[in-house]
């Protein structure tokens, strides 16, 4: 390959090829003396309009030509050179593009050192898998040991919404639809093999040691595949208290990411195959799909709140579990308000696009998606939401990025080198399927969010829709619909139905003096259904009906999720629901009350109910009712 040495453009992206096509081209600038004696058929004019790449037997290209074939030296990069002879129009364009080019080299040089900086060299990954991986095994290890603590009070067999319960059902409910081995794909949950409170706590505690595996580096494709497999199994038969968004985003993020581990036991610095450039890509969509989408919706719901930028003025004080700092966020001026949604606005609806584009740009995109995570971390308690997708934007910066954020210039970091082909990786006949599948359930989303309607072949819905039950393909959209008020559900127990005693949660709203609470990455599930519960009638919400009748018998495991129980000694004889409104109070009210909250009652949310009314003979069984294929929607208002 002969190009202009003095051509600034030219030599930046000479550096860039050299390193993909390796010892298979030699590059040199045609003012090298060699060159004219060596060549002396082509003229200094040829070599001044477009490089020129002699091939060995003699034959000389020149132009878009010369350049896809040369880098058709590089692995699995030939088929843009099958395209260059295969379509005239294609081959058209590329000539037009690199004329283009040639004659506005300085422009084009000021845009990709603005564009990649002057670092051109192909950049590479390993660093930044080694930090994600370990940071997904973090995660997972949140997750698992958050549930650990809460199960028994949830599903247990003296939980809300017994595992047990909803697995006879489901059982009954496929004998009688005649459904054989299909049940386990439809219902895809570990507790077919059992359902009892140890054989719930061994999954939450197998999935954190396998975290912890994942952590330090051993065996990582096989422990991220069983971590996804067993998360989908608590997910399934935890049914509501385990389906917001971002325990579907751990599920495709965990698929994803086994594609994207080596495959080594224990792989080590240097003795590991470079990143699957397909997978990594795959993660930044899953990156974009999140961000674009949860931007889309807001706009495609008509809510007149974002509409009109108003949604701040609401959202703090609305949200579920919202932090000390929210209060102080919610007394910021109208203005104020507004331009926080402008800004929100743009990097979910802009930023995104930055995933895509090239390296300086990537880095700035990642920047600010990072700041709306941590504004969001700040001012409200989402789980470990915040820490997966700061996780996921890690993946936006290649080593280089990523050296130079960690003190001393990256010392003492592992620094893998790609080595010889040898080394096992995954094998594009996976990769690639699953980029198709990926892509196009994620514009069929994009497509109904947008409402552009595409004929989908058949074939194409019906994979979908058997991959629906696996919760691995999915669809995003945070707070689609602004909750401009904050109705909240104080229970209470009583022993003469005359004088009533609140039971206190761990961290939802209740006494108005007591300062909302720092909880993430920790997930207090029945207080976030609480809020939800808020949202709509009781009927709607059976599992808050067992979840009284627990209360009434004094189930233990039950009551350990709450903070204080005015019954300590025997359990209340009723128990009722009162609906409260809740605001924030202001500077001044806070300063003569000491209150964070105020409130005023609505009215009663469930009447006082008592364990003859509600149970028949059966107490548990009834307790135990469950409805396992009525599940409420994934948390939409979310």
């Amino acid at each position: 390959m002969i190009f202009d040495g003095d051509c600034c453009f030219c030599s930046l992206w000479i550096r860039r090829w050299q390193q993909a096509t390796g010892d298979e081209v030699d590059y040199l600038p045609f003012q090298d003396p060699r060159i004219a004696a060596q060549f002396p058929e082509l003229s200094r004019e040829q070599f001044q309009v477009a490089v020129q790449l002699v091939e060995p037997e003699g034959a000389v290209f020149g132009g878009a030509e010369a350049v896809l074939r040369t880098l058709a030296h590089k692995p699995h990069e030939h088929w843009l050179l099958d395209w260059y002879y295969r379509s005239p129009a294609f081959a058209g364009v590329a000539e037009w593009g690199y004329r283009l080019v040639a004659r506005h080299r300085a422009f084009f040089s000021a845009l990709t050192r603005l564009a990649w900086g002057r670092n051109l060299e192909q950049p590479t990954h390993f660093l930044a898998r080694w930090i994600f991986l370990r940071c997904l095994g973090f995660i997972y290890l949140i997750a698992f040991l958050s549930l650990w603590t809460q199960i028994a009070g949830l599903v247990g067999s003296r939980g809300i919404t017994p595992a047990k319960a909803s697995m006879t059902l489901v059982r009954q409910q496929m004998d009688a639809q005649r459904i054989g081995l299909d049940r386990y794909h439809l219902f895809p949950t570990l507790c077919w093999l059992s359902s009892s409170d140890g054989y719930l706590k061994l999954q939450c505690v197998v999935g954190a040691v396998l975290a912890v595996l994942l952590i330090f580096g051993i065996a990582p494709a096989p422990c991220l595949f069983l971590l996804w497999l067993i998360y989908l199994s608590l997910s399934t038969v935890c049914m509501e208290f385990l389906s917001f968004q971002w325990d579907i985003l751990l599920l495709q993020t965990g698929f994803l990411a086994i594609f994207l581990a080596p495959l080594q036991l224990w792989p080590r610095p240097g003795r590991e195959a470079p990143p699957s450039r397909v997978v990594l890509w795959l993660l930044r969509w899953l990156l974009f799909q999140l961000m674009f989408e949860s931007g889309c919706v807001k706009l495609a719901s008509g809510d007149p709140t974002w509409r009109h930028l108003t949604a701040l003025n609401f959202h703090y004080e609305t949200q579920p579990l919202p932090t000390w700092i929210a209060w102080y966020a919610q007394q910021l001026p109208a203005w104020a308000q507004r331009g926080s949604t402008i800004i929100m606005f743009a990097i979910e609806l802009v930023v995104p696009f930055l995933i895509f584009a090239p390296r300086r740009l990537r880095r700035f995109g990642c920047g600010a998606l990072v700041f709306l995570q941590v504004l969001i971390m700040l001012t409200g308690n989402y789980c470990f939401f915040n820490l997966l997708t700061i996780a996921l934007c890690l993946l936006l910066l290649d080593d280089a990025a990523l050296k130079a954020l960690v003190p001393s210039g990256g010392r003492g970091v592992p620094s893998p080198r790609p080595q010889a082909p040898r080394l096992r990786r995954w094998p594009r006949q996976i990769t690639v399927p699953l980029a198709c599948v990926s892509v196009a359930i994620g514009l069929m989303h994009l497509g109904g969010l947008t409402r552009v309607a595409l004929p989908w072949p058949r074939p194409f819905v019906a994979a979908y829709i058997w991959l629906s039950p696996l919760r691995t393909f999915n669809s995003y959209g945070l707070f689609a619909v602004m909750t401009t008020t904050r109705p909240e559900i104080i229970i209470e127990g009583s022993d003469d139905g005359v004088h009533w005693l609140p039971y206190e949660f761990k961290y939802k709203p209740g006494d108005v003096r007591r300062r909302p609470r720092f909880v993430e990455p920790h997930q207090p599930r029945l207080d976030w259904q609480m809020w939800f519960a808020a949202l709509s009638d009781y009927r709607r919400n059976p599992w808050l009906v067992n979840f009284c009748v627990r209360l009434l018998q004094g189930s233990p495991s039950v009551l350990a999720l709450l903070e204080h129980n005015p019954f300590p000694n025997v359990p209340p004889r009723f128990i009722r629901a009162v609906e409260y409104d809740y605001h924030f109070t202001d500077f001044a009210a806070r300063r003569k009350t000491g209150a964070w909250w105020r409130r005023q009652r609505v009215g009663e949310y469930l009447p006082p109910i008592s364990l003859r009314e509600v149970l028949s003979p059966d107490a548990d069984r009834v307790a135990e009712r469950g409805r396992p294929f009525d599940k409420p929607a994934r948390q939409e208002e979310l």
